[in-house]
């Protein structure tokens, strides 16, 4: 065997994501270093590394070969998930592909993936899109993490078809992912039931109709978090989601006093009534992660020490939104 691989913070954080001991599917394998790293690490016994294009995997044919894995790891031409076989595969990985790419090989895979145990994905674009489709396709959130590395954002989530559990109510929960946020943590099972409860007492108000009214906006606020952000991780209070919002606030504001000062036209308005709907989300956003707050999740970091050289991708850069 050769020299153990290092990846990258993002693929170091993918990983952490992998139930240890599960047979994984790397869709968009490319080069196949977190096939060969899954293996190296005794994270699983076997990996099915897929890629559309033949150039990435002959690629990845060969780093595998130099590793002497080829009893390990095993390569498919495949469009999606469109190679991969029933019972074959507990996880899925799908990473380094924009939201839109994405949705299209769930949908494409749906049954296929609906016998898996847990989906792994880390959309670079759409996000809050991406995010929506889940939640109204079924799937189950279990764990979310956000890493910043060379100048960009990377969120990924863990999540499992609806029909597999849904965490909160299950006895043991799902297994604890060094450094993300998990649902079991947050609660976030039980507290859908709290805001039902909240609902239902706000509406014996004075006025019916403007309790009805304010509870829809802030539902609707909530959701819009949820989608834009993350759930688990304005949840759990994330640094790195933090950090990303504060970062974009001030850019935010540094924009909007430009274009107040030079607006001249429709297009400027609508510009400057959407980075105000942004700033207005941004603050509440902020607002849940105060000390006063819904903070207090524990989310301690993986080791910030290991080496960070093989991984790439295009993520989120600064003043592009999530």
């Amino acid at each position: 065997m050769g020299r153990e691989l290092a990846l990258s913070a993002r693929m170091q954080a993918l990983v952490r994501m992998v139930s240890a001991g599960n047979r994984v599917c790397d869709v968009g394998c490319d080069h196949g270093f977190v096939s060969i790293y899954l293996v190296q690490r005794g994270i699983s016994p076997r990996v099915l590394a897929m890629d559309v294009r033949q150039g990435p995997l002959s690629r990845a044919q060969e780093h595998i070969r130099q590793q002497g894995l080829e009893a390990y790891i095993e390569t498919r031409l495949s469009d999606g998930v469109s190679a991969l076989e029933a019972g074959e595969a507990d996880t899925v990985i799908c990473a380094g592909m924009g939201g839109r790419l994405m949705q299209r090989i769930l949908e494409e895979g749906r049954e296929k993936l609906e016998a898996v145990g847990e989906l792994i994905l880390q959309p670079q674009s759409d996000i809050p899109a991406f995010r929506a489709y889940l939640r109204q396709a079924g799937y189950v959130l279990l764990a979310e993490d956000m890493v910043y590395e060379d100048g960009k954002y990377y969120p990924m989530m863990k999540v499992t078809a609806g029909k597999h559990r849904v965490p909160g109510t299950e006895e043991s929960g799902p297994e604890a992912v060094p450094g993300a946020i998990s649902a079991v943590e947050t609660g976030s099972g039980r507290s859908r039931e709290r805001k039902a409860e909240h609902s239902e007492e706000a509406g014996r108000g004075v006025n019916p109709d403007r309790e009805a009214r304010c509870i829809s906006a802030e539902a609707g606020d909530s959701q819009a978090l949820q989608d834009r952000f993350g759930e688990l991780l304005l949840a759990g209070c994330h640094p790195v989601l933090k950090q990303y919002l504060l970062y974009e606030q001030q850019g935010n504001r540094q924009i909007l006093e430009q274009l107040k000062q030079n607006a001249a036209g429709g297009r400027a308005a609508r510009r400057i009534r959407e980075l105000e709907e942004e700033q207005r989300l941004i603050g509440l956003a902020l607002k849940k992660m105060e000390p006063s707050g819904q903070c207090g999740t524990k989310t301690e970091r993986g080791s910030e020490d290991e080496d960070r050289s093989i991984g790439t991708g295009e993520g989120i850069s600064p003043g592009n939104h999530l």
